[in-house]
């Protein structure tokens, strides 16, 4: 096919519900990274949280996004999209809204009557709210408003914004705290989700079901999810992946505190978190074609021991310079076992439980983000606040890191899921 039929295809393959939801989601996810990435620093900073409650309260915020995931794509189904997608944004800018207004003096009967602590956790429960909604529901009118000829570069283009969302958002973050006020990024990060709501009442039209299945039941889906947990192999594993996320979220949790506390202050650490998103951008599409051969599993081994040794590097040597390289063989690692870990969740789950067995793979994103909430900062506060010795921070992340490798190693031994993929 010659490039200007598949440019055709493209054109005439894609209904308006695709764009407009998709455009959407770059927005959401800018205005979430940009919220994230500046998160730790003005829970620590701002509100004055100690290091620990600040890192327990940004892991948080980003686990509940997971776990909820898991559950929001059946409200929206009931919803439907349109409806969904519009509550979200409603959700979403009034929650960052709040957010970044906490310290502010209108607030101030709310903080005398609810403990910082209380209010700052009931703000950070409601952005996941919107975010577990709006995913189920993008994800849902590409599969819907998708030809079928051009549906796998649908979801091509949706990680695409997502990556550009990721990128764009904390470099945003970073030059509005170069000028302005941290509270700013989240009155940013409002507006445009709130310009988003708008968008879809206007633009957005709910996409065709075109031969779907009814939607499952409440009681349908908690059956479903009984028979996931039900399979020890299954939930073994994505609780030893979990591993990998309990320290890949430290870039978010612990490493701009780390940056500001003991490496250079001056250093606009909400624009470093761009790297790891641009080199997925650029480098996804050749780390596929290069490990295109290697099983599933082997790929994800490998990508983990990869991300989880990068932090040795920090570990070694703290420099700016350093932490850049550090978010760069991380997201190297990242792009060679983000893809391959999907196909292995798609390719283990039996007939008619995908569905359910995907929105599970999310699983350990959301463990690791909670989990890594605590882990982080109590050896932020026990290596750098107590023993005065920080960079031991990353030799107890990366070990945490390395064991995962190893567990999947071992894994990988007894049940062989590489072996059963080479015979397939």
């Amino acid at each position: 096919m010659s490039f200007d039929q598949r440019l055709e295809e493209i054109r005439t393959g894609f209904e308006r519900p695709f764009w407009v939801a998709n455009i959407t989601e770059l927005f959401e996810r800018l205005s979430y990274y940009a919220v994230f990435a500046s998160l730790a620093r003005y829970l620590h900073e701002v509100l004055n949280f100690p290091t620990e409650r600040a890192t327990n309260l940004t892991g948080l915020f980003g686990g509940l996004v997971w776990f909820l995931a898991i559950f929001g794509g059946a409200i929206a189904d009931r919803l439907g999209f349109r409806r969904a997608l519009s509550l979200a944004y409603m959700i979403l800018a009034g929650s960052y809204f709040l957010l970044g207004s906490i310290a502010s003096s209108w607030l101030a009967p709310v903080r005398s009557f609810l403990p910082l602590v209380v209010l700052a956790t009931i703000l950070l429960v409601l952005p996941p709210l919107g975010v577990a909604l709006v995913k189920p529901c993008v994800v849902g009118t590409t599969a819907r408003a998708s030809k079928e000829n051009v549906r796998s570069i649908g979801y091509s283009i949706y990680y695409t914004l997502v990556n550009i969302g990721g990128a764009v958002g904390p470099w945003l973050a970073g030059l509005i705290n170069e000028h302005l006020p941290t509270a700013v990024v989240f009155r940013m990060a409002a507006l445009s989700v709130f310009l988003m709501f708008f968008v879809v009442l206007v633009f957005f039209k709910e996409p065709q079901r075109s031969g779907e299945t009814n939607t499952a039941s409440i009681a349908e889906t908690l059956s479903n999810f009984v028979k996931v947990l039900s399979n020890p192999k299954f939930m073994i594993f994505l609780l030893i992946f979990s591993g990998y996320w309990i320290v890949y979220w430290q870039e978010f949790i612990s490493l701009p505190l780390y940056v500001h506390d003991y490496i250079d202050p001056a250093t606009n650490t909400d624009r470093m978190l761009s790297t790891g998103p641009l080199v997925v951008i650029a480098l996804t599409v050749a780390m596929g074609v290069a490990t295109k051969k290697m099983a599933p599993f082997n790929a994800v081994i490998l990508g983990t021991v990869i991300s989880m040794a990068a932090f040795l590097i920090l570990a070694v040597h703290s420099s700016v310079i350093a932490v850049y390289v550090t978010l760069v063989v991380v997201a190297l690692g990242e792009i060679m076992q983000a893809p391959r870990y999907y196909d292995y969740i798609s390719r283990l789950a039996p007939p008619g439980q995908q569905g359910t067995y995907m929105g599970f793979a999310f699983l350990p994103i959301g463990i690791g983000s909670l989990i890594g909430g605590w882990f982080g900062g109590r050896v932020m506060h026990q290596f750098g606040e107590v023993a005065h010795q920080p960079q031991r921070v990353w030799w107890v992340i990366s070990g945490v890191g390395i064991l995962t490798a190893i567990l999947l190693w071992i894994y990988d031994r007894i049940v062989k899921p590489s072996a059963q993929e080479g015979q397939a």
